[in-house]
């Protein structure tokens, strides 16, 4: 068995007297659905003012933006260039959509890009013509950037006991540059969207709470550090939480770049347009209002996902769920994993004082060569990524009909995406490979309880 480590409080020694058997993944903020609507349920504790702005965030969250100029004044100004036309394509029913469609249309996927070198703000260089994402869509008379093509490559191994394996390596091509070739040293990334409830809690961890667990003298040689990024609202460098390397400070911000990069609808976080100037005809195109959405539709929007219930735990008495949540702990995952997280006070009470068990320490980790993106986002290094919550993560199907994995999709479920893990996390991963067939399916067992 590993030795359990004790760091700065909060390490396993204290989650595990406060996690076996608490259903309450989001404290005061869980409900008890493990339907297709799990990801969906506002907070229970919410007041009933709360809860019609709840409504309205929902309403907009799952709303197709069109075209402007339109008769429906507050629902124009997609564009002119995008991925997406609402939230919830890329993460439906707030989870996440699968990566590809039937005809291998990019539907929960985006390409990031970025060329070498850092923004006056440290964080990625966009290339001088595309910038730092790929938005394939245009209104009309607008053309898109490129077409991005990904495939998966289906490579054969065996665990330590002989049971075969596989798992999948994306490869992604780019045709049809509309505007002319990119940077010859463009860095791409493939990304799909996370899961969005629970992250009001998230935000409202108190920053020391994290940063006390950074490792120091591990025996596996995690370590885990903090990414520090633009705050735009307040015009300094702050502690990331959200995105797949930690480059958003809040989910204000999250939620205003999510709007522009994705959908090209501006806000007076940001009011930019998504046109670079070798793009006459996206800077010639209609515009809708002046921002594209409301202050008080973007407050509605964020609020929205800042009260979004964590779904329960669930078989919190199995015994191979019990078993796996052992496993668990002796392999290692819960060194970024860190069960139990603490909320501090807020400006929202429901978020606030709680108890919570996401299954993350929001640090990133490098996860060695065969995840890496190659690609620097502010402090986060090509191999680093942000710890991942697994709250829910065992109603992923239910809610959304897949269980792809990972920053790409290329995990087709828990055993994949565990097995792809390196770097830090590379003693972890040994020794899931290590173990008795019983053991790997117990932790998946667990995995699943989420």
């Amino acid at each position: 068995m590993r030795p359990v480590a004790i760091i700065a409080g909060f390490g396993l020694a204290a989650c595990a007297a406060t996690r076996p058997g608490d259903p309450l993944s989001g404290g005061a903020t869980t409900v008890s659905d493990s339907t297709s609507l799990a990801y969906s349920q506002a907070a229970p504790n919410l007041t009933g003012d709360e809860l019609d702005r709840f409504v309205l965030g929902h309403a907009l969250f799952n709303q197709n933006w069109v075209q402007a100029p339109a008769t429906t004044s507050d629902m124009d100004g997609l564009g002119p260039i995008f991925n997406q036309r609402s939230c919830s394509a890329c993460h439906s029913h707030d989870g996440r959509s699968a990566p590809l469609g039937a005809d291998g249309e990019l539907l929960g996927l985006l390409v990031r890009v970025s060329i070498d070198g850092a923004d006056p703000h440290g964080g990625p260089l966009g290339d001088g013509t595309y910038g730092t994402q790929i938005r394939p869509s245009g209104i009309l008379a607008v053309p898109g950037d490129a077409t991005p093509q990904v495939a998966y490559v289906d490579a054969p191994f065996t665990y330590a006991d002989g049971a075969p394996y596989s798992l999948l390596s994306p490869s992604l091509a780019m045709t049809n540059w509309s505007y002319g070739a990119p940077a010859s040293t463009l860095h791409t990334s493939l990304r799909t969207g996370n899961a969005v409830f629970g992250l009001g809690l998230l935000e409202a961890v108190p920053e020391a709470e994290l940063l006390a667990n950074i490792r120091s003298g591990d025996p596996d040689g995690v370590v885990g550090k903090p990414n520090y990024v633009w705050d735009v609202a307040r015009g300094v460098a702050t502690l990331g939480r959200f995105g797949w390397k930690a480059n958003q400070p809040s989910v204000a911000q999250q939620t205003a770049s999510a709007l522009q990069g994705d959908m090209g609808i501006t806000s007076t976080l940001l009011p930019e347009e998504p046109c670079s100037a070798y793009m006459t005809a996206c800077n010639a195109a209609p515009r809708g209002g002046q921002p594209d959405i409301a202050d008080e539709h973007l407050a509605a929007l964020v609020m929205y996902m800042q009260t979004l219930a964590v779904p329960a735990r669930r078989d919190v008495k199995d015994a191979h769920a019990l078993a796996g949540e052992r496993r668990f702990d002796e392999m290692g995952c819960a060194s970024c994993h860190t069960p139990t997280l603490h909320t501090g006070t807020g400006t929202l009470e429901a978020v606030s004082g709680q108890t919570i068990h996401p299954y993350t320490d929001l640090l990133l980790h490098d996860l060695g060569p065969g995840l890496a993106d190659g690609r620097v986002d502010y402090l986060a290094s090509g191999t680093e990524w942000r710890t991942p919550p697994l709250w829910g993560i065992g109603l992923l199907p239910t809610v959304n009909g897949h269980q792809r994995l990972l920053h790409d999709g290329r995990a087709r479920g828990l055993e994949e995406a565990i097995l792809w893990h390196d770097g830090e996390a590379a003693a972890a991963k040994v020794r899931f490979s290590s173990a008795p067939a019983s053991d790997r399916a117990d932790l998946v067992t667990f995995l699943n309880s989420l």
